[in-house]
């Protein structure tokens, strides 16, 4: 007797296996990604998100910082590169004292009136945005999307296919492998798409017209009032040091690229 249980799920398995084998693609610096959603989906769930925090943090009313912002960020999203992803970008001054600040796909940007205490000059206010920027347009959100689900219908499969009456230590296995998806696949591609976007970040400040040995100063001022921050290997960002060091790697290209862009944005508070 055939059992249609198993097989239902054999055949989910492999629908998920091809999904997973032909939803490749390469990141702008050359890495391979998983990509399994849509992008046009990924544009909704970022528009939708974005009201939805339009209704709950209130907006700057400081025309002055507004304008500062929006002249850094324009002189970004302005970029061939970055217009390709999206020609109509909104950007929104949140009245909140984090420093921090977000891009989401479907062309918005959110910086949070905070991240002005940190950092201190248009370009360092532009290197943080560049940052964001860079993870749309490396698709970092749809990356973590599909690796979410990769991860959870694997474990989901395979906890079916165990079966309860098979392993009286089910729980236990489960548990480990559920810490070694999220230590050991999903954490570590944090950790790259965030280094991954400071390398298109200071690109980006630099064609941008804004001196890109700024974004090392940034870092060392969060470094400053981070007090320590969470140890480098359960965290999806890099350490300050980290993160310090491979932007000085990368810095002899980038600002080749700021003299040669010819740009020069006035923005001033």
């Amino acid at each position: 007797m055939v059992n249609t249980r198993l097989l239902m799920k054999r055949f989910a398995a492999t629908v998920v296996i091809l999904a997973l084998l032909t939803a490749c693609s390469v990141s702008p610096t050359g890495r391979k990604q998983l990509m399994i959603m849509p992008e046009s989906q990924m544009v909704t769930m970022g528009v939708q998100s974005f009201h939805k925090l339009l209704e709950q943090t209130p907006r700057v009313t400081d025309n002055s910082i507004n304008q500062y912002v929006q002249c850094i960020g324009d002189a970004i999203t302005q970029l061939p590169s970055v217009q390709a992803v999206s020609s109509d970008w909104e950007i929104v001054v949140f009245d909140d004292p984090s420093a921090n600040a977000f891009a989401l796909p479907g062309g918005k940007i959110g910086v949070y009136k905070g991240l002005l205490t940190v950092a201190i000059t248009p370009a360092q206010v532009a290197a943080v945005m560049g940052h964001e920027v860079g993870h749309i347009l490396a698709r970092h959100g749809n990356e973590r999307v599909s690796q979410s689900f990769a991860a959870t219908q694997g474990l989901s499969l395979l906890e079916g296919w165990l079966g309860a009456k098979d392993y009286e230590n089910q729980g236990a296995i489960m548990a480990a492998l559920g810490v070694g998806a999220q230590v050991g696949v999903l954490l570590p591609f944090g950790r790259t798409q965030e280094s991954e976007a400071d390398t298109i970040g200071t690109e980006l400040m630099a064609r941008a017209g804004f001196d890109p040995g700024e974004s090392i100063t940034l870092w060392q001022n969060m470094a400053r009032g981070s007090n320590g921050g969470p140890p480098e290997f359960l965290s999806t960002h890099p350490s300050h040091d980290t993160r310090i060091e491979q932007l000085g790697d990368n810095m002899a290209s980038a600002v080749a690229l700021y003299q040669q862009s010819g740009n020069k944005p006035q923005c001033h508070r």
